[in-house]
């Protein structure tokens, strides 16, 4: 992302299983889709641009990527251009005998039997993360998210940005979790993607962290606290430095200070790209209005302890819109000043009313908030819809629903 100034471009990301179009069991030929995409024998075809899109690889051969091709100006507009990406994308998965899939969860996959790497460009990465962390494992190979990139130009907004990301950050799973079945049952946490995250580098804790960032806002002390120790931890394992970069950085919200941008990586991917460009469009006016010190002043919300905020967050990752805040400072700094206790989704609709009014909303982000407000998250609405049958096929009818939301980019309803 080029050097921008708060909220001036977005960059949007979203991860889409590829599966088989009868089973849905996942399809490792996200390598042959991209060279369909390519229009042209490509080897590997890793990336391919399609205008304002690009679509491109990720760690598993079952995984594809589409992401805005550099910033956007705003996220209006861009569910229609995604979906446009998803039409396309299944028309070329057809071929291969596929579709995508949405969720940030495969609902029965087996990842020590199942999970095929990238084997490509970049292969050496990959096979050095597997080597040093073991990526047959739900926690790399079976989460699917939404990843949001928001701008900043200098220190001083990377300050304020950092600063209103770790305070809405604990909360943003309860708005966007999409996972609450693996291995062919329920987790009992409804965010169960960003529970296996959260330990998915776990032999070398640097990496992670609390998920929730450190009070750091500079890139001098950001690259002192945070990277020079996390490359540091690393050399024993890697001591090649394949990946000792930015990359590396696995907490929920990382610095990329070679984008000039913050990327948010809480956000499970929900069932079209309309739901997902809905919910960010609500994350990102709750962020700016945090930014903009309307509720709490920046030393304010630079004073929260990243354990205090963590403990929000696991609470948000095991029961998500239902999760009971019970932190009076937390929820003043968040527009609520004098109430103790309150229910995630009465916060998100307090957000909602309060930062994206209708006027400022595009129309097609409607049926998710609606959706969001009267029946929950996504991974509510999933459990809801099985109502306890967790038979392979109704599990099969469940998410052959989900994916013809998504094929129609329509929100999903119990």
């Amino acid at each position: 992302m080029s050097r921008l100034a708060l909220f001036q471009g977005y960059g949007v990301e979203l991860e889409y299983m590829l599966v088989d179009a009868v089973g849905l069991n996942v399809l490792p030929a996200a390598d042959r889709l991209l060279e369909k995409a390519a229009g042209e024998p490509c080897s590997p075809c890793s990336e391919v641009e399609l205008g304002a899109t690009a679509w491109s690889n990720e760690l598993v051969l079952h995984v594809l990527e589409m992401k805005t091709n550099g910033p956007a100006p705003g996220l209006a507009g861009l569910a229609a251009t995604f979906q446009a990406d998803v039409a396309k994308a299944n028309a070329l998965a057809a071929e291969l005998g596929g579709r995508l899939l949405p969720g940030g969860a495969h609902p029965w996959m087996d990842p020590l039997r199942e999970t095929r790497l990238w084997p490509h460009e970049d292969g050496p990465i990959y096979r050095a993360y597997d080597r040093i962390f073991g990526c047959k494992g739900h926690g790399w190979s079976n989460l699917q998210s939404t990843h949001l990139n928001l701008p900043f130009a200098g220190d001083a907004e990377f300050g304020r940005l950092h600063a209103a990301i770790r305070l809405l950050l604990p909360v943003l799973p309860a708005l966007f979790a999409s996972s609450p079945i693996l291995d062919g049952r329920p987790t009992g946490l409804l965010d169960s993607r960003m529970e296996v995250y959260r330990h998915n580098s776990a032999r070398v804790p640097s990496v992670s962290g609390q998920v929730v960032p450190e009070p750091v806002f500079d890139e001098a002390t950001y690259r002192r606290d945070i990277f020079e120790r996390m490359y540091r931890d690393m050399v024993p394992l890697d001591p090649e430095g394949l990946l000792r970069h930015e990359f590396l950085n696995a907490r929920g919200a990382i610095a990329r200070f070679d984008r000039g941008a913050i990327e948010i990586r809480v956000l499970d991917i929900q069932e079209c790209p309309a739901a997902d460009l809905g919910l960010a469009a609500l994350a990102c006016a709750a962020l700016q209005a945090v930014v903009s010190e309307r509720w709490a002043g920046l030393a304010e919300q630079q004073a929260f302890a990243t354990e205090d905020l963590a403990r929000i967050l696991l609470a948000c990752i095991r029961d998500a819109d239902r999760t009971v805040l019970e932190h009076p400072g937390y929820l003043s700094a968040l527009g609520l000043p004098g109430v103790s206790r309150l229910s995630a989704a009465d916060l998100w609709a307090h957000l909602r009313e309060t930062c994206l009014p209708p006027e400022a909303r595009d129309p097609a982000w409607e049926p998710a908030l609606a959706a969001y407000a009267h029946q929950g998250c996504l991974a509510r609405r999933i459990l809801a819809a099985l109502d306890g049958d967790l038979r392979r096929e109704r599990l099969r009818e469940v998410y052959a629903d989900l994916a013809g939301c998504l094929d129609r980019g329509e929100v999903f309803r119990a």
